[in-house]
C-alpha cells in the first residue's frame, strides 16, 4: 500500500501572510454557527439546491419499523494558491455510523481514481493527440442509485 506522497498527491502549501490585517477566516463546525454568516448560509442554499434539483430524496412520513439517520451539515472553505478564499462549501452528509448491515445498506462502495490510472490516461490522450477538457464535476455522487431504501431525518434549517 502506498501513501499518497509517494503517489504524487499532496495538498497545496497555505502561504500566510503575516503582513495583512484581515481576520483569520473561521470554518464553522455546527449548523448554528454557520446560519450567523450571508455566506455559508448561501453555501447551503446552493447545496439543498442541488440536492433538490437531482429528485435525490423523496419527502414522506418516518417510518416505525425502519432505522432513521440523522445528517449534519459540514463546512468547508477552499483557498486559492495564495491564501485567499476561493468559495464556500457546504455538504450535507448522513451520519452512517448507525446503518446496520442487511437492513439498510448491502454493500459499501467508493469509485475513486488511483493517480497512477489519471497518468497513464493522460499519456494515452497526449500519444493519440486527443483534445484534453478540465471538469468540475458538482455533486457527482447524486447521480447515483441506491437499491436499498435510507430514511434520514430532515437537516436543520
Amino acid at each position: 500500500m502506498q501513501i499518497s506522497l509517494q503517489r504524487g498527491i499532496t495538498k497545496p502549501k497555505q502561504i500566510l501572510n503575516l503582513l495583512t490585517h484581515t481576520p483569520p477566516n473561521i470554518t464553522p463546525t455546527t449548523y448554528n454557527q454557520a446560519s450567523k454568516a450571508a455566506h455559508w448560509r448561501q453555501a447551503m442554499t446552493d447545496e439543498f439546491n442541488a440536492l433538490l434539483k437531482q429528485n435525490t430524496w423523496s419527502l414522506i412520513p418516518a417510518p416505525s419499523n425502519k432505522p432513521i439517520l440523522g445528517c449534519k451539515w459540514t463546512y468547508k472553505t477552499k483557498l486559492l494558491p495564495n491564501g485567499q478564499v476561493d468559495r464556500y462549501k457546504a455538504r450535507l452528509v448522513a451520519l452512517g455510523y448507525n446503518q446496520q448491515f442487511g437492513v439498510n445498506y448491502t454493500e459499501t462502495f467508493s469509485p475513486v481514481a488511483k493517480m497512477e490510472t489519471i497518468r497513464v490516461l493522460l499519456m494515452v490522450a497526449v500519444n493519440r493527440k486527443w483534445p484534453i477538457h478540465q471538469l468540475d464535476v458538482s455533486n457527482a455522487f447524486l447521480h447515483g442509485d441506491l437499491d436499498d431504501d435510507i430514511y434520514m431525518r430532515q437537516p436543520p434549517g
